[in-house]
């Protein structure tokens, strides 16, 4: 400027775009902390506790290149919600089999054995011992309706717990399939970013080097700058999101996708 090689109008675009970026780094900050904050507590740690450990930069953990784009669905057996669901299927049905057993006689052995002399002596006469033994029986005939009730009413409730199994599952694979698109859509839109980020710092270049030679003026490389920032941005966010999916898909399984983990893991399997 100085130099007579610039306007004064570069320099002040050029100084409110700095100004511009350098606005939002205060932001960000702002929210990094706050997310360790929040990460301190789900630890149940003070806010704070974590700052040093977390303040070094690195890079965002990537997706692996093996995440798949569907999933067998017996890997849907390890979630929690499932385990539970059919663990309560199979609760209420032996509960069925216990209220049925009211429908028949129960039978009972019974016996005692005694002594007829309370004189020492004649304690190891067997002639003075005596005992008895016999069968004895229960039977709730007279109750039949309120047994066929509760009966009635255990068959509901095992339905009941079919359906909310049913529900859960039909949850599950909303969730598995939702991660699923989520994730390997976003990894189009991480590729297709990749490409810009590279045409735009191509264009940040080209845009130099003709306003060295005199063929163009500094807003456009300003303008090129900025398209390159806007998109080198939105690649980080992307990366972000595309982790963020990765972490909802092993939270939609249950884990990971391997069936070899998975069998390793699960000693009931064969």
């Amino acid at each position: 400027f100085e130099g007579g090689f610039a306007s004064g109008l570069d320099v002040a675009t050029a100084e409110a775009q700095v100004a511009t970026t350098a606005a939002v780094i205060p932001l960000l900050e702002a929210s990094a902390r706050q997310a360790i904050y929040s990460l301190s507590v789900l630890l149940g740690r003070a806010p704070a506790a974590l700052i040093q450990e977390l303040a070094p930069t690195l890079a965002i953990p990537t997706a692996p290149p093996s995440a798949p784009l569907s999933v067998p669905s017996e890997l849907l057996r390890r979630r929690p919600d499932i385990r539970q669901a059919e663990a309560e299927i199979h609760a209420a049905t032996a509960r069925i089999g216990v209220a049925e057993a009211d429908l028949f006689p129960r039978f009972f052995i019974s016996g005692s054995v005694g002594l007829r002399s309370s004189e020492l002596g004649s304690w190891l006469d067997w002639t003075s011992r005596l005992w008895s033994i016999g069968p004895s029986a229960s039977w709730r005939v007279f109750d039949m309706g309120r047994v066929r009730s509760d009966i009635a009413q255990r068959e509901a409730l095992q339905e009941q717990s079919l359906i909310a199994f049913q529900k859960t599952v039909l949850t599950a694979l909303q969730e598995v399939e939702d991660a699923l698109i989520s994730l390997s859509k976003e990894q189009e839109h991480r590729e297709a970013l990749v490409d810009a980020v590279a045409f735009n710092r191509k264009a940040v270049d080209l845009s130099i080097k003709l306003y060295t030679e005199g063929q163009t003026d500094f807003l456009n490389v300003l303008q090129a700058q900025r398209s390159l920032f806007v998109t080198e941005e939105a690649l980080a966010q992307s990366t972000r999101t595309l982790s963020t999916n990765l972490v909802a898909l092993y939270k939609a399984l249950g884990g990971g996708w391997d069936m070899q983990e998975e069998s390793a893991a699960d000693p009931e399997q064969p």
